[in-house]
């Protein structure tokens, strides 16, 4: 009857001192290559991590590349936005000299005619040219009017107010000079919408938005208005906190060469504009610390888009 020697377990450590025991006990030649292949598993960890440290500083690398590109971009349009605000502010202080000067003249003139109008009543030809000059006055105010306007330092009264009331009131508004052309318009949007804005001010900048959409139309043809909160994967480059204002028109578009120009006072296409309405409105979505951009829909027609 044969005797089983029981088995020692034997733990890592004592199993790792073993191993080093024979190897020390081997010849030098094994000993040699043992070392050999512990320097070559060394190098090749230090190769590898080298690799990875290369591949992170490669990467840091572009990235930090791909910033530089974007501050370089964003300081350039925010220079070009400080040179057009220089621009309009020495604009703005000539002009309103200028219209103060031309005003009170125009006063003058306005009363002489309404004098001459009493006493030419039985004069119909004469009334007739008396009634040009007066109606030539009226104009000349009305423009030294919006030139005062744009020059004056524009005060912000930030209170809140449902956007969807101050849409509807410019629409009513703006619905006899649409009726006139057969031009409809379509509103789309929450009601209510909250928001804090100036109400007197926003409305004056969404009805000049619509006129200007309806003086562009030539014929029939449809103004669409679109407003909501703004969506947070869309509008994070935007910095539109509180509405996305889309104003488009079926009319014919902006000429692409004129489009760096729309918002530039006194620059206007029409035989009877004066290139103030859109500057005005462009100060007022400013005030508001917002922005307001012009393009081509590409669908065909104008879009403005707002975004406070």
């Amino acid at each position: 009857m044969s005797v089983e020697t029981p088995q020692l377990h034997t733990s890592p450590q004592e199993q790792r001192l073993q191993v080093a025991v024979e190897t020390y006990r081997a010849p030098d030649e094994t000993r040699a290559q043992v070392d050999y292949a512990k320097r070559i598993e060394e190098l090749g960890r230090i190769i590898l991590a080298y690799s990875e440290i290369t591949e992170k500083l490669q990467q840091s690398h572009e990235e930090l590349q791909q910033t530089v590109a974007m501050l370089r971009t964003e300081l350039s349009d925010k220079n070009r936005e400080l040179e057009r605000k220089n621009r309009l502010a020495a604009l703005g202080e000539m002009a309103a000299g200028i219209a103060h000067e031309i005003r009170n003249p125009l006063g003058g003139i306005h009363l002489y005619a309404s004098i001459l109008a009493k006493d030419l009543h039985d004069s119909p030809k004469a009334l007739g040219v008396v009634t040009k000059i007066s109606a030539g006055v009226r104009r000349l105010e009305a423009l030294v009017s919006q030139v005062l306007q744009f020059s004056r330092e524009i005060t912000v009264k930030i209170t809140p107010v449902n956007l969807a009331e101050l849409i509807d009131n410019a629409v009513e508004l703006a619905s006899p000079h649409a009726d006139a052309k057969q031009i409809a318009i379509e509103v789309e949007g929450p009601r209510p919408m909250r928001i804090d804005a100036d109400p007197n001010l926003l409305n004056q900048a969404i009805l000049n938005l619509i006129l200007n959409a309806i003086e562009a139309m030539h014929g029939p043809g449809a103004v669409r208005v679109s407003y909501r909160a703004p969506l947070i994967q869309q509008d994070i480059d935007s910095h539109a906190g509180q509405l996305h204002l889309i104003i488009r028109d079926t009319g014919p578009g902006i000429a692409p060469e004129i489009l760096d120009r729309i918002f530039n006072p006194f620059f206007t296409t029409k035989d009877k504009g004066t290139g103030l309405g859109l500057a005005i409105v462009h100060r007022i979505i400013e005030a508001h610390n917002g922005t307001i951009s012009a393009g081509n829909d590409p669908l065909g027609g104008a879009k403005f888009e707002v975004r406070i």
